[in-house]
C-alpha cells in the first residue's frame, strides 16, 4: 500500500499539469507515453518467451525424436493455469475478445492487473510450448495500459476509448514492427468508432513502440524471406489461394469455438488440463511444427530451403515421397487449430493472432506444391504463396483485410506482392463473410448483444443499459385497493401512469389518469370501485437486462411510448420511456463521437 501510494504522489504533479491542458492535448501527450510502455511490453514478452524457449530445447538430442515435446506444453500450461488461479484470480484469456467487451460493457476500463499478468501467463504458456500466439495477449496488455493511464488522469470515455486503443495499435506495432499495420489493427478488429482527425494518436503510439522494438530487438524484418518478382501469369492460382484460405477460415473460427466450448465443459479443472496436456504433447511430438508459435518453422518456407524433419519426428518418413510432402503439411494446417484449442482450453494463455499466421503460412505452401507438382517444378514461387496465404487466412478468420494486407508487407517487406496480397486476401474475407458474418474475436459477444461495430446507432444502442434508463418515480398500487386508495396514490404522485401489483410486487398491470378522470370525482365510487376494474395489461414487459436494441424494438412493434421494467420473475423495477432513451441516446452519442 505505501509503495503504491509513493507512486501516486510522484505522478501526481504531472497529472495536476496536465489537468491545465486542453484534454486533445492530454490525449497526443499521453499517447506518446502509452506507445513507449507497449513497445517494452512487447520487447519483455517477446525476451521472455525465446529465453524461455532455448533453455528448454537447445539441449535436445536430435536422435531422440524429442520426447520431452510430450510432457513440456503440459508443464507451461500448470503453471499457467495456478498463475491465473491463485495470483491474479482473473479469466485473462482471449484478449482481444475481452477488449471489444471492456469498450461495449465496461466503459473502456481495464483491471490493472491486466498490465502484467497477460504478459507472464502467456511467456511461462508458448515458452514451454503451448501451441498459441503471443499477439493477442500483448494487445490486452497494451490496451490495459492506455485504459488504465487514461482513467488515472480522469478521462472522458471517448477519450479513454481513444488512449485503449493506442495501446493496442502500439503493442501489435511494438510486437511485429509494423506501426501502421498496428493502426488498422484497431480500426478494423477493435472496431472504434474513431474519424480521421482521432487517428493521430494513434500514429504517435504506434510510431513510439515501433522504435522501442527497433532499439532493443534489432532492425530486422520479423519474417525475413526471399521473394521472387511478381508475374501476373500466376493471378488465377493466387484467385485459388483466396478460395482455400476462405474454406479454413471458416474451418478455423468454427472448429476452435466449438473444441474451446467441449473442453470447458469438463467441470474438473485438473482433468481438463490432463487431456489437454497430453494431447498436445502427443500432437508436437508427431508434428514439431505445433511446438509454440511455430514461425521457427517457416524460415525454411519463406527462403525455399530444404525441408526436412529427419531426427526430429517418427513422422519423418512422409518427407521421402514428393506428393507425402503437401499432405503432411496438410495434416499441420488441420491439426493446428486441434492443438491451440488444448492450450487455450487446457489452462494456457496465449491467443489466434500467431496460429492464423502459421495456419496461413502452411496453406500458401500446401497450395503452390500441389500447383507445382500438378503442372511442373517451379511453376509457381512457393514462398510468395507463403506470405501471401498468411494475408489471406487473417483476411478470412480476423475479417480483418486491410490490416492482413499491410502487416504482411510490413513484416516481410514484402510490398512487391501487394497485388496478390490484395486479390487473395479480398477474395478470402468476401467468401469467408457469405459464410460466417463474425470473426473469430467477435463471434461470441455478438450472440450475447455486446458487440459494437462501425455503425454508430448499433454502437450506441449496444452502450446503453436498460438498467441504467428505468424510472422508479411511478406510484404503485395493488391490484385488490379501492378506488378511493388509488385517488390517494394519484394526488401524491406527479405520474399520468400508475403501475399495479400484487402483494409479491409482481407487476400485473397499469391504470392511466385518463381511465379513471370521470369516477375519480364521485366519492360514493371510492369503495365500490377497485384497481381491477380499471387496470390495463402492459403491450410488453422489457427486462432489465434486455439489450437496448431488443428494447427498441418493442417500443417500435407496441407503439408504447413508456413499458414496464421487471426482474425475470416478473417483479416490478420501474418503467423505461422512449424520451429517456432518445435523451440518454443523444448523450451517449456525443461520447462516442470523436472529433
Amino acid at each position: 500500500m505505501k509503495r503504491r501510494f509513493i507512486v501516486k504522489d510522484i505522478l501526481a504533479p504531472l497529472r495536476h499539469l496536465l489537468k491545465m491542458l486542453p484534454e486533445k492535448n492530454v490525449v497526443l501527450i499521453l499517447s506518446l507515453f502509452v506507445g513507449v510502455a507497449c513497445g517494452f511490453a512487447a520487447v519483455i514478452l517477446k525476451s521472455a518467451v525465446e529465453f524461455i524457449h532455448h533453455g528448454l530445447i537447445s539441449w535436445f538430442d536430435s536422435e531422440a525424436y524429442n520426447y520431452l515435446y510430450l510432457i513440456y506444453p503440459g508443464i507451461g500450461m500448470l503453471i499457467a493455469m495456478l498463475l491465473v488461479k491463485y495470483v491474479i484470480k482473473d479469466n485473462i484469456g482471449h484478449g482481444v475478445t475481452k477488449v471489444l467487451v471492456a469498450v461495449s460493457k465496461n466503459e473502456s476500463k481495464i483491471k490493472p492487473h491486466n498490465m502484467w499478468s497477460s504478459v507472464a501467463a502467456s511467456s511461462v504458456t508458448i515458452g514451454f510450448g503451448g501451441s498459441v500466439g503471443a499477439e493477442a495477449p500483448i494487445v490486452y496488455t497494451g490496451a490495459a495500459i492506455g485504459s488504465n493511464v487514461a482513467r488515472y488522469m480522469g478521462l472522458s470515455y471517448k477519450n479513454m476509448t481513444i488512449l485503449l486503443g493506442c495501446g493496442a495499435a502500439g503493442a501489435v506495432a511494438g510486437i511485429f514492427k509494423a506501426p501502421l499495420a498496428g493502426v488498422l489493427f484497431t480500426l478494423e478488429i477493435l472496431l472504434f468508432n474513431i474519424s480521421m482527425s482521432s487517428i493521430l494518436p494513434l500514429l504517435l503510439s504506434t510510431i513510439s513502440a515501433t522504435v522501442v522494438s527497433y532499439i532493443f530487438l534489432g532492425q530486422e524484418l520479423p519474417f525475413e524471406c526471399t521473394l521472387s518478382p511478381f508475374s501476373m501469369g500466376n493471378m488465377p492460382f493466387y484467385v485459388i489461394l483466396g478460395l482455400f484460405c476462405a474454406a479454413f477460415s471458416v474451418y478455423f473460427t468454427r472448429t476452435t469455438l466449438w473444441l474451446e466450448d467441449k473442453i470447458r465443459s469438463i467441470q474438473r479443472p485438473l482433468v481438463r488440463w490432463a487431456l489437454s496436456a497430453f494431447c498436445l504433447g502427443l500432437l508436437i511430438f508427431l508434428f514439431p511444427p505445433l511446438y509454440g508459435e511455430g514461425y521457427g518453422h517457416l524460415h525454411e518456407l519463406l527462403n525455399g530451403g530444404v525441408i526436412d524433419f529427419e531426427g526430429q519426428t517418427v513422422l519423418a518418413f512422409f518427407m521421402n515421397s514428393s506428393w507425402s510432402v503437401p499432405i503432411f503439411f496438410l495434416m499441420i494446417l488441420l491439426l493446428k487449430v486441434f492443438s491451440m484449442s488444448f492450450t487455450n482450453a487446457g489452462g494456457g494463455v496465449g491467443g489466434t493472432f500467431g496460429p492464423t499466421l502459421f495456419i496461413g503460412a502452411i496453406a500458401g505452401f500446401v497450395i503452390s506444391r500441389t500447383i507445382n507438382l500438378i503442372g511442373g517444378p517451379s511453376l509457381v514461387p512457393e514462398q510468395n504463396f507463403v506470405l501471401v496465404g498468411m494475408a489471406g487466412l487473417m483476411a478470412g478468420v480476423m475479417q480483418a483485410p486491410m490490416t492482413a494486407i499491410f502487416l504482411i508487407a510490413e513484416i516481410s517487406g514484402g510490398y512487391e506482392l501487394l497485388i496478390p496480397l490484395i486479390l487473395t486476401s479480398t477474395i478470402s474475407y468476401g467468401v469467408t463473410r457469405m459464410v460466417e458474418p463474425y470473426s473469430i474475436y467477435t463471434k461470441r459477444i455478438a450472440k450475447k448483444g455486446e458487440l459494437l461495430t462501425h455503425d454508430s446507432d448499433q454502437a450506441v444502442l449496444t452502450l446503453l443499459k436498460t438498467n441504467d434508463l428505468v424510472e422508479a418515480d411511478f406510484g404503485t398500487i395493488r391490484i385488490d385497493a379501492t378506488l378511493g386508495e388509488l385517488v390517494q396514490v394519484v394526488a401524491e404522485s406527479n405520474r399520468n401512469i400508475f403501475p399495479v401489483v400484487d402483494s409479491r410486487k409482481h407487476f400485473q398491470g397499469y391504470v392511466s389518469l385518463e381511465d379513471i378522470r370521470r369516477d375519480m370525482f364521485t366519492v360514493e365510487l371510492y369503495n365500490t370501485q377497485h384497481v381491477y376494474n380499471y387496470m390495463k395489461s402492459a403491450p410488453a414487459y422489457v427486462y432489465v437486462d434486455e439489450k437496448m436494441d431488443s428494447v427498441m424494438k418493442k417500443f417500435e412493434i407496441t407503439g408504447a411510448w413508456n413499458l414496464p421494467v421487471v426482474e425475470h420473475d416478473r417483479t416490478y423495477l420501474g418503467f423505461v420511456s422512449k424520451s429517456k432513451i432518445f435523451s440518454a441516446y443523444r448523450t451517449q452519442l456525443k461520447q462516442v463521437s470523436h472529433d
